[in-house]
């Protein structure tokens, strides 16, 4: 039969197996150092192994002669322990030997833990009693008693100590069989101290320390990019293929990312804020982003995004739009239609001598899993869905096609490829090289720091004294061009 010893790798196993829990105690070692050194307690009880009155097995345990009332007396007391619920049992009985039966019982008791207090026992709380009857009294009793409702399935740990008591003759009580649902939770390797209780309120296998979402089972975690309390900058040029006046102030969008995944790391929604800044042009501009690899029905659904009415596109019934191998989500139409111009200067929010246009902004919400449902296209980890998988874009001019990437974003399905390769573009598809001039100037860049953008008209190197260098050299030299540093930038050409 099994020892105590591997009380432990049972516990677990139980666990694991999809069955209650249990701490057990079945006297078997022989040994009743062996049970203490896995953390339970025995007071004026020991091993018997006397022929007639062992309960079964070999070994059972046996109490001193029960003359003392006090509970204190004769007990048995369990490792600390995660409780669960149903009910304690175990067997016993009493010897026969001596006077006779007078006064014979068990009481049953829970103990918190107080980590101040003496063995870190808090005050003991009686929950059950069982009196001996006086005939019969070598009969083996079968004890059932309920886990009191106020440490069922509790997240602190407590004890329970079961009592033998009695007044008068020279009984002792012989039990075995003792079964207490719940989880180990004693470390035998300090001093039997409670091992640190992992509190998980919604029982999805993370710690409410490290939570996020400690109520709800189908999320667990947030990651920002750039940062939970800061957006990065998002600037575009609008005359791609042609350089144009190259001031990055066509369109200018803060952004941040927040997505939220669960407990197996596979993400449940993103939530993009997206805050209108600045557009220095004539166009009527749109933006949105492709997620590279992420196909579109593995989206439940997309809200929050600004399509007008008459509209140059067109969309699935998850609101993604249509035509495409990756999910792209077109955040707003018309940048104009959010930003009205205000009737002096170019544009909104690029002319110091103009009125400024108060930002406008979008919070986008991507739902993957929808209670605990994936989308039918099934889960994306969040390993898929890396910042370096949100492809930025603008689509200029209300023309589908004019689709204007960050450098080295790979175009859409939608995007006009016959315009690569011409006027300034350097755009090759054989290589990979995309939205890029031939000495690597970009016609968008992303600024996870923020960015001041230049004034209207104003080429971004005027502006920004070590663009050019830092772009040529693809990023080699000059990375922090965009610092407000001695020789860095031309202040009064920045709005």
């Amino acid at each position: 039969m099994k020892k105590i010893i591997i009380l432990t790798a049972l516990t677990t196993l139980l666990s694991m197996t999809g069955l209650m829990a249990q701490v057990t105690l079945n006297c078997e070692s022989g040994n009743r150092a062996i049970e203490q050194g896995n953390c339970w307690g025995f007071g004026a009880t020991s091993y018997s192994n006397t022929a007639g009155l062992v309960i079964s097995g070999s070994w059972s345990t046996k109490s001193n002669s029960l003359t003392n009332s006090a509970p204190t007396a004769c007990w048995i007391k369990t490792p600390w322990m995660l409780i669960g619920n149903g009910n304690i049992t175990f067997q016993t009985r009493l010897d026969g030997a001596g006077n006779g039966v007078s006064a014979k019982g068990i009481t049953l008791w829970y103990i918190p833990y107080v980590a101040a207090a003496p063995y870190g026992e808090g005050t003991p709380v009686q929950f059950y009693t069982y009196d001996f009857p006086v005939f019969n009294v070598t009969t083996v009793r079968n004890i059932s008693a309920p886990i009191p409702a106020a440490i069922q399935n509790a997240t602190s740990v407590y004890k329970i100590r079961v009592s033998f008591t009695g007044t008068g003759g020279n009984e002792r009580a012989y039990s075995d069989n003792f079964i207490f649902p719940g989880t180990y939770w004693s470390d035998p390797a300090n001093g039997c101290i409670p091992l640190a209780v992992i509190q998980d309120a919604d029982g999805d296998g993370v710690p409410d320390a490290e939570d996020a979402y400690p109520n709800d089972p189908n999320r667990a975690y947030n990651s920002y990019f750039p940062a939970a309390n800061h957006s990065g900058t998002l600037a575009f040029e609008d005359l791609w293929p042609a350089k144009g006046d190259y001031d990055f102030n066509d369109v200018v969008v803060n952004y941040r990312i927040q997505t939220v995944t669960n407990a197996a790391n596979n993400v449940v929604e993103v939530f993009g804020r997206f805050v209108l800044r600045a557009s220095g042009a004539s166009y009527h501009n749109g933006f949105g982003f492709q997620l590279n690899g992420i196909s579109p029905d593995k989206i439940i659904s997309v809200t929050g995004n600004s399509i007008g009415g008459s509209s140059i596109y067109s969309f699935l019934p998850n609101g993604l739009e249509s035509g495409q191998t990756f999910a792209n989500c077109i955040v707003f139409d018309d940048f104009f239609r959010l930003m009205p111009w205000s009737g002096s200067g170019i544009g909104v929010n690029t002319n110091p001598t103009a009125p400024h246009i108060p930002y406008d902004t979008l919070n986008v919400h991507l739902v993957f899993i929808n209670n605990g449902i994936p989308a039918p296209g099934g889960t994306v980890a969040n390993t898929q869905l890396l910042p370096g998988v949100f492809n930025y874009y603008i689509v200029a001019k209300k023309e589908r096609g004019n689709e204007i990437h960050l450098a080295g974003g790979i175009p859409t399905n939608h995007a006009n490829t016959a315009l690569f390769g011409t006027l300034d573009d350097d755009s090759d598809t054989g290589t990979g090289k995309y939205y890029k001039t031939a000495n690597n100037l970009p016609w968008g860049i992303n600024i996870l720091q923020g960015f001041d953008y230049p004034t209207e008209k104003t080429p971004i190197n005027d502006a920004y004294l070590h663009f050019i260098e830092w772009a040529a050299s693809a990023g080699a030299v000059y990375p922090d061009w965009y610092a407000n540093l001695p020789g860095y930038r031309n202040q009064a050409l920045i709005y």
